[in-house]
């Protein structure tokens, strides 16, 4: 794998169903890292920012409006990380992120090209069907509680997918011409040419991502009173 772009691997299945809450843990086969990927899962810039700067680990994700089947799949446990620029407001932060957006929107743009300098691996994927463990996740991400609770809410009959990741720093960035088929609400983009990795190094120590995948598991398994 060393040597091959992003692969898919095999999970294994882990429920915590006191949540209504489905779980898949994505083994790395030896620890190897890839040198070079080919997929890209679109994330709004800001959200990037703060998962390359160890703010948060976990993404939530129902698809795009275009997505295939219209409904979303972690079919790549491995990704670049793409920063849009659409759809991104001020007021779906909370207050202590906000200026993390108008500093990114201040930064030189060019809408010709992507800047590619994150990579992201899938530690942990869960479904979640329930108001209550959405709300227990609040205090590991950017985003106001009500954006969060709308997440969960569009296609309600859909579970809303929680990815926890392990974020790598790329060696350089890498700056990819924007093609037409890029252009969508789609989540998944297979970019061409084939991205170098260089040496990955993530973002946080190994003992701070298990304290914080372990904070974030612990939530989720917090039994619900019932009412």
């Amino acid at each position: 794998m060393g040597n091959t772009a992003c692969l898919s691997k095999e999970s294994a299945d882990v429920n915590i169903s006191q949540l209504e809450t489905h779980s898949n843990r994505f083994n790395d086969a030896e620890g190897i890292l890839p040198n070079h990927c080919q997929i890209a899962l679109k994330e709004w810039a800001v959200t990037v920012e703060a998962l390359a700067q160890g703010q948060q680990i976990l993404l939530l994700r129902k698809g795009g409006i275009h997505e295939e089947g219209k409904d979303f799949r972690v079919i790549h446990p491995e990704f670049l990380l793409y920063p849009t620029y659409e759809h991104q407001r001020e007021d779906l932060l909370k207050p202590g992120h906000q200026g993390q957006l108008q500093d990114l929107l201040d930064r030189p743009h060019n809408p010709d090209e992507i800047r590619f300098s994150h990579w992201a691996k899938v530690e942990e994927l869960m479904e979640i069907s329930r108001q209550e463990p959405v709300d227990s996740l609040s205090p590991h991400h950017i985003w106001t509680d009500e954006y969060a609770q709308s997440r969960l809410r569009w296609k309600p009959m859909l579970p809303l997918s929680i990815m926890l990741m392990r974020v790598y720093r790329m060696e350089q960035q890498v700056d990819v011409p924007f093609l037409p088929e890029y252009r969508g609400c789609t989540s998944w983009v297979d970019i061409i040419p084939k991205v170098d990795l260089g040496k990955l190094e993530p973002v946080v120590s190994d003992e701070r991502f298990q304290r914080m995948l372990d904070d974030i598991k612990g939530c989720l398994e917090t039994p619900v009173t019932p009412a």
